[in-house]
């Protein structure tokens, strides 16, 4: 197999991350055609297709998406070379890539992440990404991330050899803005009965776990909306669109920003939060530290 050359390989790198040949080309300096000859070498030299069109964008396939992730590492290794040299002995700080799947809220992540973030801001950079569990696993599988935070634990089929640990759980609060609050009829929950909900989408684990809950108090809330992203579900809980659930872990965080009161515990509903990492005993400092504070 010829060696691999990593001009190419830029171009390619790129091109994925940016998601069309124009702004790739743009950021380079370079023209379209020379981008595109590029990549077709790279490709013809791999022996695979490394992306599809769909419309006027590019859609990596799996195998680009491999090669996507690799390079990633590759171009990282690449920098921290240059720090290194630039910095002569000075030590560089060190780098917390960590990953938050997109059904994890934000302001959660955030107080689950607190004991890493707490470290001395010149002895850790951090690096976060945002976005599905199976690329973010993906991604730690080829060592570009460190850490991927989740609401679920790893399955028996999911192809990583990884180990989960679980970081906490906490139980579910109704929240309401103040108007739907006060509109209540009845003591809770028996007063939720007909009042709309702005919920989770079917897919994720706290919506089963209220789903029974509602059942198990015959309860048929009105659903006023299904929201795959958290944040938005929460400003629509703000608007008064509907009550919604959040973990306790972050109640005074929910009740302070978006103006809404506590109106109950979901009793036997829990939203728990995991970390995933490659090895059953990390030894990155900020994976310690979010494991101490755990188990402490």
């Amino acid at each position: 197999m010829p060696d691999l050359n990593y001009h190419h390989l830029r171009y390619f790198w790129v091109v994925a991350r940016e998601g069309t040949i124009t702004r790739a080309a743009d950021l380079l300096g370079v023209t379209q055609p020379t981008i595109s000859a590029q990549i077709s070498v790279l490709e013809e030299s791999l022996g695979v297709s490394l992306f599809r069109r769909r419309g006027n964008r590019l859609e990596l396939t799996d195998t680009g998406r491999t090669v996507q992730e690799h390079a990633s590492t590759i171009f990282r290794v690449g920098e921290q070379i240059t720090e290194a040299a630039q910095n002569g002995h000075r030590p560089s700080p060190a780098r917390f890539a960590v990953g938050v799947a997109d059904s994890v809220p934000l302001l959660s992540a955030h107080r689950l992440l607190g004991p890493a973030l707490s470290l001395p801001t010149e002895d850790l950079r951090i690096v976060l990404r945002v976005g599905e569990r199976a690329r973010l696993l993906a991604a730690l599988a080829a060592h570009t991330l460190d850490f991927v935070l989740a609401d679920a634990a790893l399955g028996p089929s999911e192809p990583i050899d990884a180990h989960t640990h679980e970081i906490h759980e906490s139980e579910a609060m109704i929240f309401g803005a103040p108007a739907l609050v006060e509109g209540l009829a009845g003591r809770f929950p028996d007063g939720l009965e007909g009042a709309p909900f702005v919920l989770h989408t079917e897919n994720t684990p706290l919506r089963r776990g209220l789903d029974g809950w509602f059942a198990r108090h015959k309860l048929r809330p009105r659903v006023a909306a299904e929201v795959e992203d958290v944040g938005f579900l929460q400003l629509l809980g703000q608007d008064g669109r509907g009550f919604f659930v959040a973990p306790a872990l972050v109640q005074e965080d929910i009740c302070e920003r978006y103006g809404v009161r506590v109106v109950g515990v979901a009793e036997g509903v829990t939203e728990r939060f995991f970390g995933i990492t490659l090895e059953r005993d990390p030894e990155h400092p900020a994976i310690q530290a979010l494991l101490r504070a755990t188990h402490g």
